[in-house]
C-alpha cells in the first residue's frame, strides 16, 4: 500500500538526505578527488529541486494559511536566493579550487540555517493552522514537482507562482539533458 506524507514529512526526509549528503563532504574536507565533485553536485541537484518545489507549493500554502505568512514566506524565499547564488559559484568550482571548500562551508552554513528556521518555526505553524488532509495533498504536489523540477540553479529565474510554474519545466528539462551528457552527479 502506497502510504501518502504529509508535506512537512516529505520535507524533513529531504532535509535528513541533505544532512548525510553535507556529512558526506564534511570527511572529505579538503580534499580534491573527484568524489567530492560529485557529491556536491549531488547537494546542488537536491536542494535545486526541495527549493523549487517549495517555492511552488509550500510557500504559497504558508502565505495562505499562516498568520504573517507573507513576510515568513518572503523570508525564505530571500534565503534560497542567496543559497542559490552559492550554489552557482560552487557549480564553476572543482575540489582543487581554493574557493571549493570555503564556497561548500558556506553553503552547508546557510542551508543548515534555513533548515532550522523551516523546522523549529515554520513547520510547526503551518502543522497548526493548515488542515491535515490538505498537508497530505501539498506533500503530494510537492513530490511531483521534485520529479520535473530543474537540477541546476538558475538564480535569476522567478521563485513565485505563477511565473515559477511555467518555467520550471524547460529549464528542467534542459538541466537533465545537459546532466546526461555530462555526467554531472553521478559517481
Amino acid at each position: 500500500m502506497d502510504t501518502q506524507q504529509d508535506v512537512i514529512a516529505v520535507l524533513v526526509t529531504d532535509h535528513r538526505e541533505v544532512e548525510q549528503m553535507f556529512a558526506k563532504l564534511e570527511q572529505m574536507k579538503g580534499g580534491i578527488s573527484e568524489q567530492a565533485k560529485t557529491v556536491a553536485e549531488q547537494v546542488v541537484i537536491e536542494l535545486v529541486r526541495h527549493s523549487v518545489a517549495e517555492e511552488e507549493y509550500l510557500y504559497p500554502a504558508v502565505r495562505e494559511h499562516v498568520p504573517g505568512g507573507d513576510k515568513i514566506a518572503d523570508h525564505e524565499i530571500a534565503e534560497h536566493a542567496e543559497a542559490e547564488e552559492t550554489m552557482k559559484r560552487l557549480e564553476g568550482l572543482e575540489p582543487r579550487d581554493a574557493d571549493f571548500w570555503p564556497t561548500t562551508e558556506l553553503l552547508m552554513s546557510q542551508i543548515r540555517h534555513h533548515l532550522q528556521e523551516e523546522e523549529g518555526d515554520l513547520f510547526p505553524r503551518l502543522r497548526q493552522a493548515c488542515p491535515p488532509e490538505q498537508l497530505i495533498e501539498l506533500g503530494n504536489k510537492v513530490q511531483r514537482a521534485k520529479k520535473l523540477a530543474p537540477t541546476r540553479p538558475h538564480p535569476a529565474a522567478p521563485d513565485t507562482p505563477p511565473a515559477n510554474k511555467l518555467l520550471a519545466p524547460g529549464a528542467a528539462l534542459v538541466d537533465r539533458v545537459r546532466d546526461v551528457l555530462t555526467g554531472r552527479g553521478r559517481p
